[in-house]
C-alpha cells in the first residue's frame, strides 16, 4: 500500500428528498400463472446459490490485491507475466526482472493441480508445489500471517476461477541471484512464517486493522525501506520505501512510498476518517492518488468495507512516529527561484497558501508525498504529471489529469521547485539535487 498525494479531493454531497408512494399490487391468481406459462413466456432462470466461502475468499484476495500482480495489462485475470524490476543491495538501478506466476486453476500452466496444503505452504513459506523457492517479490513474508480459515477461503476462490492457459516469461536474473537455493538461507535469516496473533491489550478493531495491514494488505512491501540483502528493515517499518515502476510507457524509474507512521511528515496530521476515505475513494482532505497507487486503489482498497477501512486507519494512527527526514534550510536566493517556478506553474491550482483548490488540486502544504524521505515520487509527478484513474473515483474531483512539466522545466527548475515545496509552509524534506532530477527524467 502506497499513499500518494496528487491530486486531492473531497466531494460535495447533494441531498434529494424523495416522496415514497405505496401502491397496492394484486397477487397473481393460479389461473393467471397458468395463462402466462401457456403463452410461452419464459420465467427468469433460478439464480445459483453463492458459496459463502468463495465469496469470502474473493473479498480477501481482492484486499490482497492478487489481481494487480498476477494480471498482465489486458490479458486474462491471474494468468501472470507481470514484470517486477529488482533493485537493491549494492545496486541503485534495476539489475533483474522477475515475472509473476500464473495462479489460475489451469492444471498445466497454473496451480490447478495444487492441493490446499501446497497452496498454503507457498503463501506462508515461499516454496512452490514442486519444491522450488519463490522470490520474495511475492510477499509471502506478509501472507504468512493469514489465518488458516482465511487461507482456505482464498484457496477456494482461486480454484473457482476460470483456468487461464498461459506460461509467463522466464525470469531474467543474473548469477548468483538466479540460483534459487540461496533463498533457502535468505528465508532462514529474514522470513517470518508465524500466523498473526491478536494483541489482547488492543481492541478488536485495532487487531483487525493490524491483521489487514501487516498481512493481506502487505503494506510494508512498498512502505518499508530495505536492507543491503533486500529484506525489510523492521526497525524502520512503514516509514517510507522505494521501488521501481513505470513513469510512462516503456520507461522505468524509481518511486517513493510515503511514511505511514504518525510522524508529522507522514500520517501524523491525518484524521482516521481521511485515511479511511483515501483507501476507499482514492482521495481525502489530505491527498489523492496517482502513479502506481492508482492500481492499488482501483483493484484493491476501494473494495474494503467501511469497517475494515476504519480498522486500518485506527491501526496506522497508533503507530509511533518514525522520522527519517533531514530538514534543510534554503538560502533566500534558492527560495526565490523555487517560488518563482511555483507562482508561474503551480499557484493557480495549489494556491499561494499551499492548501490546494476546491475540486481542483490537493494541498502541498503538509503533504506526505512532498515530505517523503525519498523525493522520487514528487519529482515524477512534476516531470510526468498525475493521471486520473481510468476507472473508479476521480481524485479531488478533478476529471482531468495534472499536466506534465518535464518539457516545460529544466532539471535545475524542477530541483528548485521541489526544494521550495519541501521547505515552504513548515514542510520538512531533504534536498533534491539536479542529479536526482536527471535520474528520474
Amino acid at each position: 500500500m502506497q499513499f500518494c498525494a496528487f491530486p486531492n479531493t473531497f466531494a460535495a454531497g447533494l441531498f434529494v428528498a424523495a416522496l415514497s408512494v405505496t401502491v397496492a399490487v394484486p397477487m397473481a391468481s393460479p389461473h393467471a400463472q397458468e395463462e402466462s406459462a401457456a403463452s410461452g413466456v419464459e420465467s427468469a432462470p433460478p439464480v445459483a446459490p453463492v458459496d459463502p466461502i468463495i465469496e469470502k475468499g474473493k473479498y480477501l484476495a481482492t484486499i490482497g490485491n492478487c489481481v494487480s500482480c498476477h494480471t498482465h495489462k489486458d490479458e486474462p485475470k491471474f494468468g501472470g507475466g507481470v514484470p517486477f524490476h529488482v533493485v537493491g543491495g549494492p545496486f541503485s538501478e534495476p539489475f533483474g526482472t522477475i515475472y509473476s506466476t500464473n495462479i489460475s486453476p489451469d492444471p498445466e500452466t497454473g496451480i490447478g493441480g495444487w492441493t490446499e496444503e501446497e497452496f498454503s505452504h507457498a503463501m506462508r513459506k515461499g516454496v512452490a508445489a514442486n519444491g522450488s523457492h519463490l522470490y520474495p517479490a511475492f510477499p509471502y513474508t506478509a501472507f504468512s500471517k493469514i489465518t488458516e480459515e482465511d487461507m482456505s477461503a482464498i484457496y477456494a476462490y482461486i480454484m473457482s476461477l476460470a483456468p487461464v492457459k498461459h506460461t509467463p516469461p522466464e525470469n531474467d536474473m543474473p548469477f548468483p541471484f538466479n540460483v534459487r537455493l540461496g533463498l533457502f538461507f535468505w528465508n532462514l535469516l529474514f522470513a517470518d512464517d508465524e500466523i498473526f496473533q491478536p494483541d489482547p491489550e488492543q481492541s478488536d478493531e485495532w487487531n483487525r486493522g493490524a491483521y489487514l495491514t501487516e498481512g493481506l494488505g502487505h503494506c510494508s512491501a512498498c512502505h518499508t525501506p530495505r536492507t543491503f540483502f533486500l529484506a525489510e528493515d523492521k526497525s524502520q517499518a512503514l516509514s517510507g520505501g522505494t521501488y521501481f515502476d513505470v513513469v510512462e510507457e516503456g520507461k522505468i524509474r524509481k518511486w517513493s512510498a510515503v511514511n505511514l507512521t504518525s510522524s508529522d511528515t507522514g500520517l501524523g496530521k491525518w484524521p482516521e476518517a481521511d485515511i479511511a476515505n483515501y483507501l476507499r475513494t482514492g482521495h481525502s482532505f489530505k491527498a489523492g492518488t496517482f502513479g502506481p497507487m492508482n492500481e492499488v486503489i482501483i483493484n484493491s482498497t476501494q473494495h474494503l468495507t467501511a469497517e475494515d477501512a476504519k480498522a486500518i486507519a485506527v491501526y496506522l494512527k497508533s503507530l509511533p512516529p518514525i522520522e527519517r527526514n533531514t530538514e534543510q534550510t534554503l538560502s533566500e536566493e534558492a527560495s526565490a527561484r523555487g517560488l518563482a517556478v511555483y507562482d508561474e506553474h503551480c499557484e493557480e491550482c495549489h494556491l499561494q497558501s499551499g492548501r490546494g483548490g476546491f475540486l481542483k488540486a490537493p494541498p502541498v502544504s503538509g503533504s506526505a508525498i512532498v515530505q517523503a524521505p525519498d523525493a522520487s515520487s514528487l519529482i515524477n509527478v512534476i516531470l510526468y504529471g498525475a493521471d486520473v484513474p481510468d476507472e473508479g473515483p476521480a481524485p479531488f474531483g478533478a476529471w482531468e489529469d495534472m499536466g506534465a512539466f518535464g518539457d516545460k522545466l529544466s532539471d535545475e527548475e524542477v530541483a528548485d521547485l521541489a526544494n521550495y515545496l519541501r521547505t515552504a509552509w513548515e514542510n520538512k524534506g531533504g534536498r533534491v539535487t539536479v542529479e536526482d532530477v536527471a535520474k528520474q527524467r
